[in-house]
């Protein structure tokens, strides 16, 4: 609708800060002069303005770029602002609507409120009036993204503890530096012992990446050598004896995904230099071509061995290495965070309960010592066999747990299995701070005294634990 009696807003004056950012806005208004005017007074503002006569026009442009606010008049030809409001949660659910309105139409632009709108604004209106309503549903605009974001980011730290459990320092770090990074395209180095959940960390930070290709797992230990090139690189028909129609190779199927590499380091000399050009040009060549295809493929690569002395003895190559050890991850064994051991045992029998069709079985007093007792070569992955074997009504672990025998070991009372763990949870504390008599305290919550007291009672030392040249161990090795 036209409004030939009401002047704009004046222009005249500058921008309010040189700094001010280029904030995305929309205007929809049918009268020219007046919808120039207020355009005018938003950019001298600083804001970037896209000004439209129409509802259809401007609901367009939503659907094709960001914006952070609409600026509609409430009559239009069409499709009117009342609609328009309807409209752009469809687009964005948090995105401010400011109707413009005559006197004649106040009732109904308090019945835009009423349906969402951030506010309105009577016509005519000056400079200072409109930026300053303008400001304020920005502000509210900014404060709904960043609750977005927490909210987003909660469901997915939930999520992720779901998959990687474990409420140990080590654990929390490990899920935190994983949703830092998941959405980056930043190639990943993880290395652990066996067990430790190097594939799973592989998945998760695919799963958590937000990349629409596929995740592609290989273990180069597993393949021979003659194969493995062909299975990463893919290969053209006639290529070689037997190659009778072409194929894509691994990194190729992985195409806007993640590519994980397990056991790299059994990888030979001569494929570690066609990998090191994949990543530095991010290309592939097929066996048999000399088409170079382009390719957007994130690389996780993992190894069980310690890759630095590999590169200090020529067995692997340093530029691959530091070509993958972008971002490293080095996954702790499970005797070193043995205060998850209780409660990855209890997930794990919960999973296999559902696996096997079982009933719930939870570990009583003595299990959960000897899981503690425990030192776990094969990490999580043995512990998920032993809550496997325990949900089947079978020895946990022990030689009984593969002979099938019941294993009964002498009666204890309850005050023996609780020492027992307490015995246990100090020695574990011991290892962990290296015999450091505060850092022990500071670990179990006691004081020095009852610390003394209680390595006595149970014929612990602090000696065996202590560094040999007597100096206090690094602050990691304390936390």
């Amino acid at each position: 609708m036209t409004h030939p009696t009401e002047p704009p807003p004046p222009v005249t004056e500058g921008p309010e800060s040189p700094e001010a950012p280029a904030t995305p806005l929309v205007l929809i208004e049918d009268d020219v002069a007046f919808r120039a005017g207020v355009a005018a007074t938003l950019r001298m503002a600083g804001y970037e303005v896209a000004a439209f006569g129409a509802a259809d026009e401007a609901l367009a442009h939503l659907a094709a770029a960001p914006v952070e606010l609409v600026l509609t008049d409430l009559r239009l030809p069409g499709i009117d602002g009342l609609q328009v409001l309807q409209r752009c949660p469809a687009q964005d659910p948090d995105l401010p609507v400011i109707v413009m309105t005559g006197h004649a139409d106040v009732a109904t632009a308090v019945q835009a409120i009423q349906q969402g709108a951030y506010d309105f604004i009577e016509k005519p209106f000056g400079r200072d009036r409109l930026l300053s309503l303008v400001r304020r549903a920005l502000q509210q605009r900014t404060l709904a993204l960043e609750n977005r974001g927490l909210r987003r980011g909660l469901e997915a730290g939930a999520a992720l503890a779901a998959v990687l459990c474990g409420d140990s320092d080590a654990m929390r770090a490990l899920r935190g530096l994983i949703l830092r990074i998941a959405a980056t395209p930043v190639d990943v180095l993880v290395s652990g012992e066996t067990g430790t959940g190097k594939e799973l960390v592989a998945r998760a930070l695919h799963d958590f990446s937000g990349r629409s290709g596929p995740y592609v797992p290989l273990n180069c230990a597993a393949l021979p050598e003659a194969l493995i090139e062909s299975e990463l690189f893919g290969h053209d028909s006639g290529a070689f004896t037997g190659a009778s129609r072409a194929r894509v190779g691994r990194i190729e199927h992985a195409q806007g995904g993640t590519l994980f590499l397990d056991e790299i380091q059994a990888m030979s000399g001569g494929l570690q230099a066609k990998l090191l050009r994949v990543l530095q040009e991010r290309e592939v060549h097929r066996l048999g071509s000399n088409q170079a295809r382009p390719v957007d493929v994130r690389v996780v690569a993992a190894s069980n061995a310690a890759l630095m002395p590999m590169v200090a003895d020529g067995r692997f190559r340093a530029d691959l290495y530091y070509r993958l050890n972008v971002v490293a991850i080095d996954l702790p064994p499970l005797r070193d965070r043995r205060g998850d051991i209780a409660p990855l045992f209890a997930h794990f029998c919960a999973g296999a309960g559902l696996r096997f069709a079982r009933p719930p079985r939870a570990a009583d007093p003595d299990l959960v010592a000897r899981l503690l007792a425990h030192d776990w070569p094969g990490n999580v992955r043995e512990l998920r066999s032993a809550a496997d074997r325990w949900t089947l009504g079978l020895p946990a672990f022990g030689p009984e747990a593969t002979t099938g025998g019941d294993g009964p070991g002498p009666q204890q009372t309850l005050s023996d299995k609780v020492s027992q763990l307490e015995g246990l949870l100090i020695g574990d504390a011991l290892r962990r701070c290296q015999g450091q008599v505060d850092a022990v305290c500071q670990d179990l919550a006691i004081s020095p005294a009852t610390l003394y007291r209680k390595l006595k009672a149970h014929g612990l030392s602090l000696a065996p634990h202590q560094p040999e040249d007597g100096r206090p161990p690094p602050a990691a090795a304390r936390s």
